[in-house]
């Protein structure tokens, strides 16, 4: 049994190799690119619109409505990452179901890789709304003394979330696959469901998470100083 896909290695010379979480990662976004041309080439404004049209403007419209209820911002322009995010992560995870597939996401390195990459997102979308100077003000305040502290929590909570997902992924399959072999005609059904409910989850937690931190970034702006008002003019 192999507690990571990084483990099962098929080929193998000097410092290459090409191991489970390399192969279904590619299998995975080779899919993941099939499936969106398939979709996207027979698009139509009619009344009548095909299942799978029907479907992706769902999950379009779920991913808008939660985009812009964490990041109180037009929600579309975070729609390509974040939705690439959850895309791929749900869809290693319910290919579990398939005999023989191991979850690039199982694995630490892909969790690492996806973390990393929310990381710089951050910063890219929180320069890109408010300025480099503005952005970079924020890792002083309220007190220069602070700088360390919000380094270190940039780092924190990007190692956060690569062992979230990673931990829930691996397991979960575990669990599944002892209790398949201790139960083999009773729990095999039920942990499939179980799986794919799990798997949504954690990539719409991910997700959401990403969503949050970017969300974060943007809020950082120099509030203008609130000049008094007087609403009452008093002679006296």
């Amino acid at each position: 049994m192999y507690l990571s896909p990084d483990d099962m290695v098929w080929w193998e010379w000097g410092w290459a190799h090409l191991n489970n979480t390399i192969l279904f990662t590619w299998l995975v976004m080779a899919g993941l690119t099939l499936g969106s041309w398939l979709v996207t080439r027979r698009l139509t404004s009619s009344v009548r619109l095909s299942f799978a049209q029907n479907l992706t403007e769902s999950v379009i419209s779920l991913l808008l409505d939660q985009i812009a209820e964490v990041t109180r911002q037009e929600p579309r322009r975070f729609l390509p990452f974040l939705g690439t995010l959850f895309l791929f992560i749900a869809f290693c995870n319910l290919l579990t179901v398939v005999p023989w597939f191991s979850p690039p996401t199982s694995s630490l390195s892909t969790t690492t890789a996806l973390a990393l990459i929310v990381m710089v997102a951050v910063p890219v979308y929180g320069i890109a709304d408010t300025g480099l100077a503005v952005y970079l003000k924020n890792y002083l305040s309220p007190t220069p003394l602070m700088l360390p502290f919000n380094i270190i929590g940039e780092l924190s909570r990007t190692v956060a979330l690569a062992v979230r997902l990673f931990g829930n992924v691996m397991s979960g399959g575990m669990i599944g696959a002892i209790l398949l072999s201790l139960a083999p005609i009773l729990f095999p059904v039920v942990m499939q469901l179980f799986g794919l409910l799990t798997g949504l989850v954690q990539a719409y937690i991910f997700t959401i998470l990403a969503a949050v931190f970017i969300s974060a970034g943007l809020t950082v702006q120099e509030i203008p100083n609130r000049q008094p008002t007087n609403t009452v003019n008093n002679p006296d």
